[in-house]
């Protein structure tokens, strides 16, 4: 029966702590039954990672029940681990590409674009038109880069990953939501120009795309 190296040895403990380190997860927590538990202070959700041997495969389990959700197609591991999901990995390459979406998922989901906003405009005046224009252009970059980090940098229906011709799209329009929605990641979609401006024009709205 597969199961964590328990206590993990040198190679696994330096591979677990350089994946989650290099990935955002620098907060070291407890170690339990072989797996190496990680927190961040910038992503919402914790990890916990083990390897079964020096050479693999290697187990990731997260406790975000959005990032869990949207990593639903990878591989899961026969391996019930201590979070809510766990997923199976063969190689430290496999590894740290889960671990990259896992924390860019972390840092986009809703409510992580809302608190970030709040911040940046929290002593910002709101009293001219330009002032509120300069409000609503921080949110909008704020969505497009939760909608990058959410989508992978690609347009889901075109397959295209060029930044240039790329749209963060509101479902919702903009001008219909407030801030909450408009940040929400659920409610976008990371589009090539072209969809976009024809999605635009078949719902007779007014655009509600982000520019580059």
């Amino acid at each position: 029966m597969m199961a964590p190296e328990d206590p993990p040895g040198f190679v696994v403990r330096t591979g677990a702590q350089k994946a989650a380190w290099d990935n955002g997860f620098r907060i070291e927590r407890a170690i339990q039954s072989g797996w190496l538990h990680y927190g961040s202070t910038t992503a919402h959700g914790e990890i916990w990672i083990a390897g079964v041997s020096s050479h693999g495969p290697w187990l990731v389990s997260i406790d975000h029940p959005g990032v869990a959700a949207v990593l639903a197609t990878l591989p899961p591991s026969p391996l019930t681990g201590p979070g809510l999901a766990t997923f199976e990995f063969g190689s430290l390459t496999a590894l740290h590409g889960a671990l990259d979406r896992v924390y860019k998922l972390g840092v986009c989901l809703p409510d992580a674009p809302l608190a970030r906003f709040r911040a940046q405009t929290a002593r910002l005046p709101q009293t001219t038109e330009a002032e509120r224009l300069v409000v609503q252009r921080i949110g909008q970059d704020i969505f497009r880069a939760a909608l990058i980090d959410y989508w992978g940098g690609r347009c889901p229906v075109t397959g295209i990953t060029d930044p240039a011709l790329l749209r963060a799209s509101h479902i919702v329009p903009w001008s219909e939501c407030d801030d909450a929605q408009r940040l929400d990641v659920h409610n976008g979609l990371l589009l090539s120009a072209l969809w976009d401006a024809a999605s635009t024009r078949a719902s007779s709205a007014s655009p509600t795309s982000v520019p580059c």
